[in-house]
């Protein structure tokens, strides 16, 4: 029988603010992940980065600012430090799982380069929150200081906003597909990927945060992954969320979840990126269904019994 081939994308929740909290988190993301090559599924894992890359990149910028000999770091850099170090926590995590099971596969992180458009609006409008939360007087220091943008982020504080354009196209694709045909475990895509133009025939790195949940959707299209698996801290996807009519979504078309997209359910700075890349996903993969759920969840979803499934109306799952 062959097997089915999923990615991944795993958010904030599975991960943690700093290196001593991720360690301990990962450990249950392994579990998860662990549980789904014990159902005999090929496994891709992206991640998000946000928090990380923020505070990689003002830590850096601190320290060169107080070290006159140490230069800056571009932020495409601490983009590549925060794949490296979060693809080395998960990589280990699941490793130990697989051991603890008796498993032999082998994991591999692989650092990802994106390619997006240099002319993408985005880069005119920064939307994508990146690092810690600050009170407002905080924000206001470090704007003056730094020349940051920041926003109040769903009450919680101010977090700096850089670029967040659309992926257009993976690099490592075919490294990827081919680890993955051999077997391995494959942690791919860290942050989005590194945000990278082309110039001529040359990549170039640029500042900028590609949301992790469209480039999972676009690695999974790419790949013919049959099933795009979206964990975040909810079980299912909701419609009129947080009022007396909330409702849980089960099983939705893609033509369903377009309607109540359109409609404002989903909040834009939460579900509605992932929303966005189930659709995406489907647009570019008819024969896929895409999975939103919680990381407890996961195995159970893709049992059917939990979560919220979007698949194309003409195929049956």
């Amino acid at each position: 029988m062959n097997k089915k081939r999923v990615v991944v994308a795993l958010g904030g929740n599975a991960l943690g603010n700093n290196a001593q909290e991720q360690l301990s988190l990962v450990k249950k993301t392994a579990c998860t992940i662990v549980n789904l090559i014990e159902k005999n599924y090929d496994v891709i894992v992206g991640h998000g980065n946000g928090p990380q890359v923020g505070m990689i990149n003002l830590a850096m910028d601190e320290f060169s600012s107080s070290h006159k000999n140490t230069p800056n770091m571009p932020f495409p850099e601490c983009g590549a430090m925060s794949q490296g170090y979060i693809g080395y926590h998960l990589q280990q995590a699941i490793h130990n799982e697989l051991a603890a099971r008796k498993i032999k596969k082998n994991v591999v992180s692989l650092i990802t380069q994106t390619i997006v458009d240099k002319d993408d609006s985005a880069f005119e409008n920064p939307t994508k929150p990146v690092g810690m939360f600050y009170t407002k007087e905080q924000a206001e220091v470090i704007a003056k200081e730094k020349g940051f943008t920041f926003v109040e982020d769903a009450g919680r504080g101010y977090r700096r906003v850089v670029p967040s354009p659309t992926p257009k196209k993976i690099v490592e694709l075919e490294t990827i597909n081919d680890l993955v045909n051999s077997g391995n475990v494959v942690i791919s895509s860290g942050g989005g990927g590194i945000p990278v133009i082309e110039k001529n025939s040359s990549l170039e790195g640029i500042a900028a945060v590609i949301d992790k949940d469209k480039s999972c959707a676009l690695l999974a299209a790419s790949l013919n992954a049959d099933i795009l698996l979206i964990l975040t801290a909810v079980d299912f996807v909701y419609i009129d969320f947080n009022t007396e009519n909330q409702r849980a979504l089960t099983k939705i078309s893609a033509d369903e979840a377009l309607r109540y997209r359109n409609s404002g359910h989903f909040a834009k700075g939460s579900m509605l990126p992932k929303i966005d890349a189930c659709l995406d996903f489907i647009n570019k993969n008819p024969k896929g269904h895409a999975v939103i759920t919680s990381l407890n969840m996961a195995k159970d979803a893709l049992d059917g019994s939990v979560g919220t499934i979007i698949y194309n109306k003409n195929e049956v799952i």
